[in-house]
């Protein structure tokens, strides 16, 4: 109450809506990991600084493009085949040796813009010139936990380390840090995709996540893992003015099927050929783009959360989805495998798979949490939802700290829950035919605290939510029905 000192007229106004919870944002991935450059008014003035971008065309602005594959990973043949004294054709065969896609975070940005994505954090630890070195990768996750903003943590270059004991300890890391801060989820690959496929290379393949992960069920049911890799549409990232055709690599034919003993391979790089011997060139780029890379999903998956969450809310599950600018899967899982992978009934952490459905294409067919067999914690989007929520209600209350802890405080703070709970059920988050069935916000004296409670300062507020959850078996029961007439 003000002190009326001097006669006159005073104007007060009497705030009449309470305060409001102001919701923070759902899908902001933090990306770490190698890229070509990271400047914006300096050189490696990003390197190691936690950025916050928005499209693939920011990315190139600060961080550059694809790594340039390493021209000493490939081995080019070439038959020509000769009509008269001319070449009619040529027949290429590529080889491509084990060090390929080296650095694979450029491609797999662009899997997350094209899924869906769309703003993100992106963390330099270094260049393209560096090798993957597993504290380097931890050193970024450093620095994202230091960022409150980001709400998933994508580390796909991981599966690039060189040990698995390596990548172990990154998984763990990722998932703990998750579990630590509360307001972010861990989107995990397995280590490696066994090819071609057997019961014992998947097993082998899943068990890398699954022993990474820690047991304890409050730790891993804040990450999902993903299987298998996929083929995407990205052909590899090769020079073409650094490449040639090695004269041991080249094969004249005559007409009769003998080999010409003066062939020779052209000279020109193959940047030249398209305009000095396009029938070559030509063989060659058809070639080329018959292979592409095979990365890891979570960078795709994290663009198709964010979908998700932009098209339908994050309350729905990110299953049933496909997966643009993908192929095929890396290896097909069978009806049987993916049951076995999406329910484990012994250490009870799930897989989520990647499968290739006829007249769908590529499908994500997953949605469950590390936590795979847990009622409460079982689905990805029943996980997220309470931890936006929390996150939300959490900042959005900050104004009551130090507030009388009275029954007026307390009612201005119950309703201002109760009203952004009601929009979230008004959505479809929340189950339940009315309001009072879908959620509850209780707070006061002799409900949710006592006495000694409120002597010590502590104002507590008790929600309750009943989070919908996706129908993820669909029984269609069958049965005879006797002829009636």
């Amino acid at each position: 109450m003000a002190n009326y000192n001097t006669p006159g007229v005073y104007v007060e106004e009497i705030p009449t809506f309470p305060p409001s919870i102001a919701e923070v944002e759902s899908a902001v991935p933090a990306f770490i990991g190698y890229t070509e450059k990271a400047e914006n008014l300096a050189p490696d003035d990003l390197l190691k600084v936690p950025t916050r971008i928005s499209s693939l065309n920011e990315y190139h602005q600060f961080f550059g493009g694809a790594a340039p594959e390493d021209p000493a990973a490939i081995t080019i043949n070439v038959k020509a085949y000769k009509k008269g004294a001319a070449i009619d054709k040529y027949v290429v065969k590529n080889t491509y040796l084990a060090n390929l896609g080296k650095h694979i975070f450029y491609q797999c940005l662009k899997m997350f813009f094209a899924n869906g994505g769309s703003s993100c954090y992106i963390v330099s630890v270094g260049k393209y010139a560096d090798n993957i070195n597993k504290d380097k990768l931890l050193e970024g996750l450093a620095l994202v936990a230091l960022e409150d903003i980001p709400t998933m943590l994508v580390i796909p270059e991981a599966v690039k380390l060189a040990a698995a004991a390596e990548y172990n300890e990154v998984v763990t890391a990722i998932i703990n840090q998750a579990k630590n801060l509360g307001d972010r989820f861990a989107i995990l690959d397995t280590y490696t995709t066994t090819f071609p496929k057997t019961t014992a290379g998947i097993t082998a393949d899943v068990n890398t996540v699954k022993l990474a992960t820690p047991s304890d069920k409050e730790i891993r049911r804040y990450g999902a893992a993903y299987y298998p890799f996929v083929e995407s549409t990205y052909t590899y990232n090769f020079d073409f003015n650094s490449l040639t055709i090695a004269a041991a690599n080249y094969q004249l034919i005559n007409e009769d099927g003998t080999v010409d003993g003066g062939g020779a391979p052209p000279a020109d790089n193959f940047g030249v050929l398209e305009n000095t011997n396009s029938i070559l060139f030509n063989a060659l780029k058809a070639e080329f783009n018959k292979s592409h890379y095979v990365l890891p999903p979570s960078a795709a998956v994290a663009g198709i959360i964010a979908r998700v969450d932009r098209e339908k809310g994050y309350w729905k599950a990110p299953a049933n989805v496909g997966v643009a600018n993908v192929i095929k899967p890396f290896i097909n899982i069978s009806f049987l495998e993916h049951g076995n992978l999406n329910i484990d009934p012994v250490a009870g952490k799930s897989i989520n798979v990647i499968v290739w459905q006829p007249g769908n294409g590529t499908v994500l067919m997953g949605g469950r949490t590390l936590d795979g067999n847990d009622n409460e914690w079982r689905y990805i989007n029943v996980r997220r939802f309470f931890s936006i929520v929390e996150e939300s209600v959490k900042k959005s209350t900050s104004w009551a700290v130090f507030e009388p802890n009275t029954a007026s405080t307390w009612v201005k703070v119950q309703s201002m829950i109760e009203s952004y709970l009601f929009m979230k059920w008004r959505d479809g988050a929340l189950a339940g035919a009315k309001p009072e069935q879908a959620y509850r916000v209780t707070v006061g004296l002799n409900k949710t605290m006592n006495a000694q409670d409120i002597l010590e300062g502590r104002m507590i507020v008790k929600i309750e939510m009943a989070v919908s959850r996706p129908a993820e078996f669909i029984v269609l029961q069958f049965s005879h029905l006797m002829q009636q007439s």
